[in-house]
């Protein structure tokens, strides 16, 4: 129950900052559920959770998206995230890269460790470093954008920095460039989970759908208020310490801790 608490609570304020903020509900939640669940187990949750407030949040601004860009963007990212998906499914039985002994414990560090550390703390630079939150690309680039957040978001579950970095220019309003990048995410996290959904059934399931449900209704009453009372605001400090708790989950997965 605890960590059903904890999840929810940070599903609740995460989906509120996504209105006002640089980073989304995957950027945090996944290494909250990090802490209680496998890695793999970790990020397959983190999806459905928010492929689910994705659905909500289509529902709220759905109608406003731009379909040809949504085609070019959206379609290069279905692909991506499925082999994004299989190959973290496939990497999460990697071999230990190196082990060792402290405090009385002995820990082990898989390569799929190593690697999800690695993109856990290059993700969380995106948000410390400046040059990262100018980050745009050529519309040109569009298709190839696609491709490129579609995979990682299959991988590590991360979409919307890169997403929003090859969309930022493509010439869409402020809601159509909102609507299109929930569309798109909600592509990306449907593959993702049709993916992951093998990888789920293997475990007991029953345990899960409770913390599914409850996370994912604590997202979209987060998205409530903060589509209603938070979305003009920015808070660039709090988007900093984030990214710090990102860089230490980062270092304690690649160390074996978690």
């Amino acid at each position: 129950m605890i960590e059903i608490v904890i999840i929810c609570i940070t599903a609740f304020l995460t989906a509120i900052l996504t209105f006002f903020s640089g980073f989304g509900l995957g950027t945090i939640l996944s290494p909250v559920m990090m802490l209680f669940f496998p890695v793999e187990i970790a990020v397959a949750l983190t999806g459905v959770v928010h492929f689910l407030n994705n659905l909500f949040k289509l529902w709220l601004v759905g109608k406003k998206a731009d379909i040809p860009t949504v085609l070019r963007f959206g379609l290069p990212a279905i692909v991506a995230a499925f082999f994004g998906a299989w190959l973290l499914l496939r990497m999460s039985t990697s071999p230990i890269a190196f082990s060792y002994p402290l405090w009385n414990h002995h820990f082990e560090v898989s390569y799929f460790k190593i690697i999800m550390a690695t993109l856990l703390f290059f993700f969380a630079l995106m948000d410390l470093l400046p040059y990262f939150g100018k980050l745009e690309f050529s519309p040109k680039m569009i298709t190839l954008g696609g491709l490129i957040t579609g995979f990682f978001g299959g991988f590590s579950g991360h979409q919307g920095a890169l997403r929003s970095a090859f969309l930022i220019r493509s010439g869409l309003q402020k809601e159509a460039f909102i609507a299109t990048g929930v569309l798109v995410s909600s592509m990306i996290d449907l593959t993702r989970v049709g993916v992951y959904t093998k990888r789920l059934m293997d475990v007991k399931l029953e345990e899960y759908w409770v913390l599914i449900v409850a996370a994912s209704l604590s997202a979209m009453l987060g998205a409530v208020l903060g589509n209603r009372l938070l979305k003009k605001v920015t808070m660039k400090s709090l988007q900093y310490l984030v990214a710090v708790f990102l860089i230490l989950i980062a270092i304690a997965l690649g160390l074996g801790w978690i």
